[in-house]
């Protein structure tokens, strides 16, 4: 069986930029029913410290804040190799998710990774919560997780 993991990351205490963990503590509390073999894991802003969690898994979904030029709520799935191709339209988290993903590469671990990313309205601010638009958003996000898991 394969093993997928479903990653949260962000910065919880900046409004949206948390909307990754926030996403993922939601989906853990709500007991939504996950595909065989998946597991949720909020990895908040752990940057190198998630490569021991992360080992093992055949696929990895990242959700996280994505900032781009689109309206606040926007939902994108993509691999790691589109966001560098598109790094000048796409900025992932600050903690490095993409040198995490390039350590991995370099240790022989090669998971299927791909990212769901949500445009935040506001990740400036310091405040736990998330904005109205990325809240009415988030429904559509875990379909689209789940999608991303389950394939």
């Amino acid at each position: 069986m394969r093993k997928v993991l479903i990653l949260g990351i962000g910065n919880t205490l900046r409004c949206d930029d948390g909307l990754g963990v926030y996403i993922v503590r939601q989906m853990e509390e709500s007991g939504i029913a996950l595909p065989e073999g998946v597991e949720l894991l909020d990895g908040g802003t752990a940057g190198f410290d998630l490569l021991g969690l992360i080992d093992g898994y055949d696929k990895i979904v990242i959700v996280d804040a994505l900032k781009t030029d689109d309206r606040p709520g926007s939902i994108y799935r993509f691999t790691p190799e589109h966001a560098v191709e598109r790094r000048a339209q796409y900025s992932l988290h600050e903690v490095g998710i993409m040198e995490v993903i390039k350590t991995l590469r370099i240790m022989d671990n090669n998971p299927e990774i791909e990212f769901v990313g949500i445009v935040p309205e506001n990740i400036d601010d310091v405040d736990t919560t998330i904005s109205q638009v990325v809240l009415d958003s988030i429904p559509r996000a875990v379909e689209v997780i789940l999608d991303a898991a389950a394939h």
